[in-house]
Formats: C-alpha cells, sequence, structure tokens
C-alpha cells in the first residue's frame, strides 16, 4: 500500500517539475492532458526512418504503437456512428467508419493538429506522399491508450479528432473513390494495377452481376462484386487497400516482384544494346576470308 502511494507522489512531483516545459507543453496543448509516461508519446512520434536502439538493444520507432492505434480507432469510431446515427444500418456506418478512418483523413486531421512540426523522421523521406503523419497519429492513439486508459482515448477520438476537425456528416455522405485511390498507391510506389472485370452470376431476380479481381505484379489483392463494372472494381478496391493497409507480408512481396522485375528489364535491355553494338562484316568479307585461307 505505502508502495504505491509512494510511487503515485513520485509521479505527481514528476510532473509538477516538468508541466510548463518541453514536451510536456507540446503535448498538453495537443492533447489537452499532461501524459504520465512521456516517453511513449516520443516513440509514437518517431518514424521508423528515424528508429532509436534503447538500452536493452531494441529498436524504438512507432509502428507498433500505430498498429495498436488503428484497432482502437476503428471501435471508438464504431462506437460514435452507432450512438449518432440510430437509425442508420450496418452499410451505411461501414462506408462512414472508412471515410474516416482512411489514410487521406487520418493525414488532413494530423496536420490539423500540427503533427507535421512534432513527428521525427529522416530529411530522405517524402512524409505526404508515405502518409507519415496520418500513420504518427494512430500511434498516438496507441499512446494514449497504454498510458491514460479507452476512455479517456475514446474522449480524445470522439471530442478533438472528430469534434474540432472533422465534419462526419458531411463525410458520410461522401463517396470514397476507392479505385482512384488505389491506383495513387500504385503510381506512387511505380508498381502496375490490372482491374479484371467479367460477368460473374445473375441473381434469382435476374439482376446481371459483374465480379473484378485486382492483382499487382501476379499477385491478387482485392476481388468484388457488384451490379456494374465499376461497381465491382471499386468493391474489390476498397478489399485491395485494407489488405495492402494491414498485410506487411503482402507488401513486401509485390516490392520484391517490382524489384525482380527491374532487374529483369536491365538484363534485357543490356542484352539488346550488347547485339546492337556488335559489328556486322561488310559484304564479301566472308568470300575475301575463304580465299585468303
Amino acid at each position: 500500500m505505502l508502495s504505491k502511494l509512494y510511487k503515485q507522489l513520485h509521479k505527481q512531483i514528476r510532473l509538477l517539475l516538468y508541466k510548463g516545459k518541453e514536451p510536456y507543453l507540446s503535448l498538453y496543448k495537443l492533447l489537452g492532458f499532461y501524459p504520465d509516461n512521456v516517453e511513449l508519446y516520443q516513440q509514437a512520434l518517431t518514424h521508423k526512418s528515424a528508429s532509436r536502439e534503447n538500452e536493452q538493444g531494441r529498436w524504438i520507432n512507432n509502428e507498433r504503437l500505430e498498429y495498436l492505434g488503428d484497432g482502437i480507432l476503428d471501435a471508438a469510431v464504431a462506437d460514435i456512428l452507432y450512438r449518432r446515427y440510430p437509425d442508420k444500418g450496418e452499410g451505411f456506418m461501414t462506408n462512414a467508419r472508412s471515410r474516416i478512418v482512411q489514410r487521406e483523413t487520418m493525414d488532413k486531421v494530423a496536420l490539423a493538429l500540427g503533427l507535421d512540426r512534432l513527428v521525427v523522421y529522416s530529411t530522405r523521406l517524402t512524409p505526404h506522399a508515405l502518409h507519415l503523419y496520418g500513420n504518427a497519429l494512430e500511434a498516438l492513439i496507441g499512446a494514449i491508450y497504454l498510458d491514460q486508459g479507452y476512455e479517456r482515448t475514446y474522449c480524445f477520438i470522439r471530442d478533438v479528432m472528430i469534434g474540432q476537425h472533422l465534419d462526419i456528416d458531411r463525410l458520410s455522405r461522401k463517396k470514397t473513390n476507392y479505385k482512384s485511390s488505389l491506383i495513387e498507391w500504385c503510381q506512387h510506389y511505380k508498381v502496375p494495377v490490372l482491374f479484371d472485370s467479367v460477368e460473374a452470376a445473375r441473381t434469382r431476380e435476374g439482376e446481371l452481376q459483374f465480379k473484378c479481381v485486382i492483382t499487382i505484379y501476379e499477385e491478387v489483392v482485392g476481388a468484388g462484386t457488384g451490379y456494374s463494372k465499376k461497381e465491382s472494381q471499386q468493391q474489390a478496391a476498397k478489399v485491395a487497400l485494407r489488405k495492402l493497409k494491414v498485410n506487411k507480408e503482402l507488401r513486401e512481396r509485390i516490392l520484391a516482384a517490382k524489384k525482380m522485375h527491374g532487374r529483369q528489364q536491365a538484363e534485357a535491355a543490356a542484352t539488346v544494346a550488347d547485339q546492337e553494338t556488335e559489328i556486322p562484316l561488310a559484304e564479301g568479307d566472308s568470300h575475301a576470308s575463304a580465299l585468303s585461307d
């Protein structure tokens, strides 16, 4: 009992010493409360490119916290939408949640919160293209959860992220173009994407359905169905984006295939160049050679 009281008193003294000083002041302005474990928040704001090694030899960055924050964000937003729209169905709420938690939305909220001034990353990176700030925001959510618990994390998502920086009524009505988002992802990483739409089947009512399968370097990344080719492509792209977000092994296989394809192209180009540089015999040279023999 005395040990617990001593720890609480020690924590209060530590907070009193550091309140009003960096990094506590910056975090207080961002979060609306003083953190108990400031190291968690520093980790949340450290990108992999700026990893640092701790005393135990572990490399510290925000990847694990991002994973945790992503799951908590999904759960909190689902709860917020469930309470806000009591008359809406599952489809509406699922689409609304997707629009709120998508990378582009998280990037905008992160910038509005000022994370671009706090995230530590290598200067070789281009943060806007890599969703660096949106990822850091999810890591920050993970840090709040570990430091303060679910209730305070929920309030931060509801009152700060959504309450101050998002119009979820407008977002709920907005149509998300998953196909465009997937194409942008592929353009960023310079990988080809193929949308293969075919007639799938007819429903009992006789309506024709289409199926779309999306491949990147012969890797199937998504499939979806719809009552038009466009709808099937959107559904397949939605699945693909989700897979690319959560499946690290899939991303690594695609990037490995890209490297292999690049090597094959370079080797083919080198072979063509070698063939073009060969000097052909002049007309009659073969006869002259035979006569001289």
